[in-house]
């Protein structure tokens, strides 16, 4: 997989990636991914990440069996941010909802709830 030289990480080894729905064009999340985790994203056809809070790797879906089904795979002009179209299972988001990208802010600087919530986390990850 020579592309993965190509890409452009951080100075800490990290590219971001932009997850969106294959199906509706949907932004589901942003992640960040160094060049093991999208090696293993390529291999596994299944979305893999570094935590930069935590310090390690992880699949989403591991805790909530909420996976996301690599499609296709894009990086942009500068090679420095990947998008990666998915077959989403379940939410897309932490804390419930289908997307990570729920909360709308108006030009006036309002905020509106507008995703959908699909889980309540405290029964999926208990607390």
């Amino acid at each position: 997989m020579k592309f993965l030289d190509k890409i452009k990480y951080n100075a800490d080894g990290l590219v971001p990636a932009i997850i969106q729905d294959a199906e509706d064009g949907t932004v589901l999340m942003m992640a960040w991914m160094n060049k093991d985790s999208l090696k293993a994203t390529m291999e596994t056809k299944k979305t893999n990440f570094w935590s930069r809070s935590r310090q390690k790797y992880w699949v989403k879906g591991e805790s909530s069996g909420h996976i996301q089904e690599v499609k296709e795979v894009y990086y942009d002009c500068d090679a420095d941010t990947l998008l990666i179209k998915v077959k989403q299972h379940g939410a897309a988001c932490h804390v419930g909802y289908r997307s990570c990208f729920y909360t709308q802010v108006g030009l006036d600087g309002s905020e509106k709830i507008v995703g959908e919530k699909l889980f309540d986390p405290d029964k999926v990850y208990g607390k």
